[in-house]
C-alpha cells in the first residue's frame, strides 16, 4: 500500500504536457501565411489590368523574407511596361500591406517556387519531416481559397492525409503535355493526397501538422470531378500536396538552411 501511496504522489508532482489545440496552432501559424498576386503602381494611368491581381497563397520561411508558394502560381510574364509587379499580400483584411517580391529560385519539376519580399521580416514556418508522415495522419491547411473575393482573410481546412500516390496523372489531351509534364511521366515522385476540400486559391498554401504547426506539404492541385467550372459548387473533397522535403532541397540549393 505504501508503494502505490509513494508511486500515486511520485505522479502527482509530474507536470502535465498537453498537446497545443487546433486554434493556437492557427494562431501561430496564420501570420506566416501570405496572399501572391501582382500590382500596378497607384494611380498608373497607362494600366492594362485591374491594379491587383490575386493568384494564390504562400508561407514564410527561413529569415522571414523567403516566401514558397507554386511555380504555377508566378505569371509567365509581368506588364514591365507599366510597371506591374510580383506581389506579396501579408496581414488580414484592411490591415494587410503590399510587398514588393522577386523570384529567387524554381522547381518547376516540383511546381515550387521560392521568393524574397521587399521590407523587414514575417513570422516564418517551420519546416517539418515529410517523410514520416503516414498515411491516415491528420493535417491542415490554411490559405486564400476563393482568392480575394471574400478579403484577405485565410481560411484553414482540415483533414488527413489518405493515400501517398504518384504525382504523375494523365491529362486529358495529351496534345497538352509541355515539358514538365513529359518529365514527371518518366519520373514520376509520391506526394500526399488528402481528403480534404480545396479550391484554386489554396495553391501554395502549407500543409501542416495539427500538433505542431510544422509544414509537411504544399498544396498544389484538386481534383476536379466534372468541369474547372464546376468546383466552386462540386468540389471532390480530394486534394494533392508537394512534400516539404522538396521545399527543403530549394532552401538549401538556396544558400538557406531549412530546420
Amino acid at each position: 500500500m505504501l508503494r502505490i501511496v509513494v508511486t500515486l504522489w511520485l505522479l502527482a508532482l509530474v507536470p502535465v504536457v498537453r498537446a497545443a489545440s487546433l486554434p493556437d496552432v492557427i494562431d501561430r501559424v496564420r501570420p506566416a501565411v501570405v496572399g501572391i498576386g501582382t500590382a500596378y503602381p497607384a494611380r498608373q494611368p497607362n494600366r492594362k489590368g485591374d491594379p491587383v491581381t490575386y493568384r494564390g497563397t504562400g508561407f514564410v520561411v527561413g529569415n522571414g523574407r523567403q516566401v514558397v508558394t507554386n511555380a504555377h502560381v508566378i505569371p509567365e510574364k509581368l506588364d514591365t511596361d507599366n510597371n506591374e509587379s510580383l506581389t506579396v499580400f501579408s496581414g488580414r483584411g484592411a490591415k494587410s500591406i503590399v510587398h514588393r517580391a522577386r523570384v529567387l529560385s524554381t522547381d518547376s519539376l516540383h511546381d515550387l517556387v521560392l521568393l524574397e519580399i521587399e521590407g523587414g521580416p514575417l513570422p516564418a514556418l517551420e519546416i517539418g519531416n515529410s517523410d514520416a508522415v503516414r498515411e491516415g495522419a491528420e493535417v491542415a491547411f490554411t490559405g486564400f481559397p476563393i482568392g480575394i473575393v471574400l478579403g484577405l482573410y485565410p481560411v484553414t481546412h482540415r483533414g488527413i492525409v489518405a493515400a501517398l500516390t504518384p504525382m504523375a496523372r494523365p491529362v486529358e489531351n495529351a496534345r497538352a503535355l509541355n515539358a514538365v509534364q513529359m518529365q514527371r511521366l518518366r519520373n514520376p515522385f509520391d506526394v500526399f493526397q488528402l481528403d480534404a476540400i480545396a479550391y484554386p486559391g489554396n495553391s501554395g498554401s502549407p500543409v501542416y501538422e495539427l500538433s505542431s504547426g510544422r509544414v509537411i506539404g504544399v498544396l498544389n492541385s484538386v481534383f476536379v470531378k466534372e468541369s474547372k467550372e464546376s468546383i466552386l459548387a462540386k468540389p471532390s473533397g480530394i486534394s494533392y500536396a508537394i512534400p516539404a522535403k522538396y521545399v527543403k532541397a530549394l532552401l538549401q540549393n538556396t544558400g538557406n538552411v531549412a530546420e
